[in-house]
């Protein structure tokens, strides 16, 4: 059994509405706390990749697309660490700030896992795999009680 999909406009609701708290979190400059303002926006940056690749990536169970965005996540991190002049240049603009980062850093690959596996939970739930355990409890204890 496969993974039931999210609909559309689902998935470009929780696109858009991540894009746009990530954009707020790194650029508004609010009194936010040192962990959010550092974080925050890497978190943001992980989960909207993962709404991404889990709208591309099918598979049987949620661990597929939250495995592919965790590689790919920690894949974009480490090209941090390869440097050319066109790459370091574009890197400096606001899209290569907002897409690629500039500075390599293993926390930033923990805070994406972090964050992948909470928007992998979040979107078990949406898609109606949140209360298996639920039913498994269920079907045992009335198979114990019968």
């Amino acid at each position: 059994m496969r993974l039931p999909k999210r609909s559309l406009p689902l998935t470009l609701g929780l696109v858009v509405s991540t894009m746009a708290l990530g954009i707020t979190v790194r650029f508004a400059h609010a009194d936010l706390p040192i962990g959010v303002s550092k974080y925050g926006g890497s978190a943001l940056w992980a989960i909207l990749v993962y709404w991404l690749v889990s709208a591309i990536v099918a598979g049987p169970r949620i661990v597929t697309p939250a495995a592919a965005t965790a590689v790919l996540t920690a894949g974009v991190e480490a090209f941090k660490l390869f440097h050319a002049q066109g790459l370091d240049a574009f890197r400096l603009t606001l899209a290569g700030k907002l897409f690629l980062g500039r500075v390599f850093s293993v926390w930033d690959i923990g805070v994406y896992w972090l964050a992948i596996a909470a928007a992998a939970w979040i979107d078990n739930s949406i898609r109606g795999h949140g209360n298996d355990g639920d039913e498994r409890a269920s079907n045992y204890n009335r198979d114990r009680s019968g």
